[in-house]
């Protein structure tokens, strides 16, 4: 096994001038709304406040992360439901616990490297080990940004998805994130969901006019009988972008959406993937390892369901910090990206 060294011992380093040097601030954390579709604010932070308003124990917590949660909007409605812990998620998951004892839905929202690496043992111990109904919203998953390995989580769902009781989910755009707050906020145990921030697009109604979210359920957007793309996140944009760019030139791809991580919508992947012999692929904004397509894999194979079968994710390693457009398209994961590759393997 070959180790790649971030570090070289005998690169010059020449002094860098202000204001010069890496991509701009706006590329790097750019929103995913320029992406040709309408965009909606916040959309987590309002579904929120639309749902505390019909529930009295929902309380908001967050680690010093309001403004980039959109928590910020739930903390401007409800100002005495809200609690900023400071930046100690430790302290965050745990004060949700407790708050989940008394009766209250606690949303706790912090970016998902944090969460993920910080926090673990705290969810393991206090939240998911108790079934409490501890929501955990975090920003920032999987490569959403471009400021490298520290704010990357592109392991986040392989770590959460060994913990037992707990509920991942993956939202696409918009309607995705605004129809699974009351969904999540109605599940009695505990949550993870990875959160589109800011100016959302919103997709999935502009190609599926009958979709809506449900927990634990995966849907066929649009069919094909050339491959089968099974998606999460913001991926499933991606993804439908690439059928429509494929259908122009012969190929006929179908988009199957799978917004719940955890548990895994069984049923229907393997009654898509096991309809022709058409080439099965998953996409995800996450590492190869531990994810998505994983998953998929795992429920093909214990289910005698063997298709030609091909994963996109990230890399097994960590990511370069740039401009977001250049790093999905050089990782993979950019919509030229999965027409080159799905076009090769096909």
């Amino acid at each position: 096994m070959t180790i790649q060294h971030r570090y070289d011992p005998h690169r010059k380093w020449e002094p860098r001038q202000p204001g010069t040097g890496g991509g701009k601030t706006s590329a790097m954390i750019a929103s995913l709304a320029a992406e040709g579709y309408d965009a909606v604010p916040a959309p987590f932070g309002h579904a929120l406040v639309k749902e505390a308003k019909k529930n009295d124990r929902i309380v908001g917590l967050t680690a010093d992360l309001a403004k980039y949660t959109d928590l910020h909007i739930f903390a401007k409605a409800f100002p005495d439901r809200f609690y900023q812990m400071g930046m100690a998620e430790q302290v965050m998951v745990s004060a949700a616990a407790g708050m989940a004892r008394e009766g209250f839905i606690p949303f706790a929202t912090t970016y998902a490297v944090f969460a993920s690496r910080r926090a673990y043992d705290f969810i393991a111990m206090a939240i998911a080990e108790e079934y409490l109904p501890v929501k955990i919203v975090c920003a920032l998953p999987g490569l959403t940004t471009g400021y490298g390995p520290s704010h990357q989580a592109t392991e986040d769902l392989a770590i959460f998805r060994g913990l037992p009781n707990l509920t991942i989910v993956d939202p696409c755009d918009a309607i995705d994130v605004a129809e699974a707050v009351p969904a999540i906020t109605a599940h009695p145990g505990p949550v993870y969901m990875r959160l589109p921030r800011g100016n959302v697009p919103s997709v999935i109604r502009k190609h599926c006019l009958d979709y809506k979210f449900e927990l634990g359920k995966a849907k066929l957007l649009r069919d094909g009988s050339d491959a089968l793309i099974i998606s999460s996140g913001f991926m499933t944009m991606r993804a439908l972008d690439a059928a429509v760019a494929m259908e122009t030139e012969g190929t006929s791809v179908a988009v199957l959406h799978c917004p719940t991580i955890k548990p895994l919508d069984t049923e229907t992947i393997l009654a898509e993937a096991g309809k022709s012999r058409r080439l099965v692929v998953t996409a995800e904004n996450h590492t190869v390892v531990g994810g998505l397509g994983e998953a998929v894999a795992s429920t093909l194979l214990t289910n005698g369901v063997t298709p030609q079968f091909r994963m996109i994710g990230l890399p097994d390693q960590f990511l370069d910090a740039g401009a977001l457009p250049s790093l999905h398209d050089r990782y993979g994961i950019s919509t030229d990206a999965i027409i080159r590759q799905v076009r090769g393997w096909l």
